[in-house]
């Protein structure tokens, strides 16, 4: 029986371009994006290109003033720790409510394999099984509000994780080993302690996207990474 294609429209397909295009950091932060441009680019009317930038618009990744061309959203400190913020609230609950059943998802171990074998490769390249471990977590409670909940939060995400590993951050074995001990301490039912696993692991991440936009990061950024092998010689939490 053949395959059954998913069916988008232009503008889907418009929008997942230019979505791509600022995620990867073909367009860098402040650049502009003006319906002409993208109705050229793409060889669409021009009422489709202004609908796929206000898809982008919406999902924070594009900012546009009235009778303005739209750019590229430029984070400032104040809106990394916000994002990261506000995903620790969503994401500590639900690895709560996943370590009271002891259960990790197989989806969150797949990604997390992904990552563990990219440990060579380049950073840029564990963006996306790195938003797959963590969603995988969200989908795993089996609520569609909580779900779309952090679908309102996914673009800016994983906006920020680019420009962490894009940057090269945080190495990918302290990623893939803090992934590892925080669905142990799932399947052993210690949700507080994934919880502070956590903190620790958004928290680095956070403070030190912080200091590379130029903020003054927070002592966060030097926390000690925890159960994790890093050249050689494992790192206590």
């Amino acid at each position: 029986m053949p395959a059954k294609l998913a069916v988008v429209s232009v503008i889907d397909a418009v929008t997942e371009q230019l979505r791509s295009r600022v995620l990867s950091g073909e367009l860098a932060p402040g650049a502009p994006l003006a319906e002409v441009e993208v109705a050229e680019a793409y060889d669409v009317a021009r009422p489709t290109a202004k609908a796929a930038i206000e898809n982008l618009v919406r999902e924070r990744l594009l900012d546009r003033s009235a009778h303005k061309t739209a750019r590229v959203v430029r984070l400032t400190p104040e809106d990394v720790r916000d994002i990261y913020r506000t995903r620790e609230i969503v994401e500590s609950e639900v690895l709560r409510r996943l370590a009271a059943a002891g259960e990790a998802p197989a989806a969150a171990l797949a990604a997390n394999s992904e990552i563990a074998a990219l440990a060579d490769g380049s950073p840029s390249e564990i963006v996306d099984p790195d938003m797959r471990f963590h969603r995988s977590l969200i989908d795993a409670v089996g609520s569609e509000r909580v779900s779309r909940l952090y679908d309102s939060l996914a673009s800016e995400v994983v906006f920020c994780m680019s420009q962490v590993q894009g940057a090269s951050l945080l190495p990918t074995a302290v990623i893939a080993g803090e992934h590892e001990e925080l669905l142990r301490l799932i399947r052993a039912g210690d949700g507080d302690a994934a919880a502070a696993l956590l903190a620790v692991h958004l928290g680095r991440a956070r403070e030190r996207l912080v200091g590379r936009l130029g903020g003054d990061a927070g002592p966060e950024a030097s926390l000690p990474y925890t159960h994790v092998t890093v050249d050689g010689e494992e790192t206590p939490a």
